[in-house]
């Protein structure tokens, strides 16, 4: 189980498709986390995941750190096992904050949507300037301390034509762990598409290239994408229901099946229970019930078992029903499909042996890793 903590709901970014307001909102109690902590250790004693999340959670570093102390103070108790997550746009992102997370092994992504020109057209700093220069500083500092960082691209229609061009530059800069997801919300028409369509051919393109010449990356969604074809058979229980894997805590410490449900509040159908009572089992498992349906306009379609149609809290993002499908997202899925599967049947025909060992090696992680750190077994 995963506990997503909403540490604040303010940020110090403009962006134009969050919801989080760039002001002094609401911001969880010390308290509250801590009951966060506790909780997650009762729900899996043995590794409870903690990601921070907001608004920007970098508002409050101080938080953060008498959190994964606490933490680590509750392991020494054998009251459970945790590692800590944090997602943030970097603009808070220093040199001491980065000693804290290297010494207590924090995991971190980084919002970056690409070249300056994909960058800057949503993501402003508050007062309404430019954010990619510092955006891209911080970005430097987060690979130097942590090569393996991953970095998380929102693509928008106006931004799609720089897509190919953001990826290669955000790989050139070091970026190993690279995840593009749409704007699901936006207003996509069928000329968007046709951009986005030219732009993932493109990537296409790269992405044999790059794998051609050995360059080591991961570059999702054409990768998950991949592991739905090879891994079919068993690709269904990796895709995430509602309420199963993760819970998200809000400020004042209200539970909810995912990370946009707390938006609807506490008195909502989506409220399961508090930090402090615990989760209504009975509430979950009816929002899991009910998430898990089959979904009626997917019945017929030949890649439903590959696509991320089951993530209700997209789905009650863009329609405001967990099982009803955004076009957007139906669109998007047939056309990656479609463009992946192309690609990675002429690298397997090739037996491109850097796709191979990635893609049908379970031992791939582990033995890159070695590689990387110079394991004289992996020269």
């Amino acid at each position: 189980m995963h506990l997503t903590l909403n540490l604040t709901t303010s940020c110090n970014m403009n962006c134009t498709y969050c919801y989080a307001p760039p002001r002094p909102g609401p911001a969880m109690s010390e308290q509250t986390a801590f009951a966060a902590l506790e909780l997650g250790a009762r729900l899996n004693h043995e590794s409870c995941g903690i990601a921070f999340f907001g608004g920007e959670p970098l508002l409050h570093k101080d938080l953060i750190a008498a959190v994964v102390e606490r933490g680590r103070a509750m392991e020494k108790e054998g009251k459970g096992h945790f590692h800590f997550k944090l997602t943030t746009n970097g603009l808070l992102l220093d040199d001491a904050f980065l000693q804290l997370a290297q010494r207590e092994h924090i995991m971190l992504a980084m919002s970056v949507d690409g070249v300056e020109q994909a960058h800057d057209a949503h993501r402003r700093l508050a007062d309404g300037s430019p954010s990619f220069e510092p955006v891209r500083a911080s970005l430097a500092r987060l690979l130097a301390a942590k090569p393996y960082a991953s970095v998380i691209c929102v693509v928008n229609p106006d931004t799609a034509r720089h897509l190919s061009e953001s990826i290669a530059w955000l790989l050139d800069a070091g970026c190993r762990y690279l995840i593009v997801v749409l704007n699901h919300a936006a207003d996509w028409t069928e000329r968007d598409f046709g951009m986005l369509e030219k732009q993932y051919r493109k990537l296409a393109t790269l992405y044999r290239q790059w794998t051609r010449a050995g360059r080591k990356f991961y570059f999702s969604p054409f990768e998950t994408k991949i592991s739905s074809h090879v891994n079919r058979h068993c690709y269904h229980k990796d895709r995430c229901e509602l309420g199963n894997r993760q819970l998200s805590v809000d400020t004042e410490g209200y539970l909810y099946p995912c990370v946009q449900f707390p938006r609807a509040g506490h008195q909502s159908r989506w409220c399961i229970g508090n930090v402090i009572d615990g989760v209504d089992e009975k509430a979950r498992q009816a929002i899991r019930a009910e998430s898990e349906t089959e979904k009626a306009f997917c019945r017929d379609c030949v890649i439903k078992d590959r696509c991320n149609n089951t993530c209700g809290c997209l789905n009650w993002q863009t329609t405001g029903d967990i099982n009803a499908i955004s076009p957007v997202l139906c669109r998007n899925e047939q056309l990656l499909t479609t463009i992946v599967d192309r690609l990675a049947e002429k690298l397997y025909r090739e037996r491109e042996p850097h796709f191979l060992q990635k893609h049908y090696s379970d031992a791939y992680p582990v033995l890159s890793l070695l590689e990387d750190l110079g394991y004289p077994g992996n020269r």
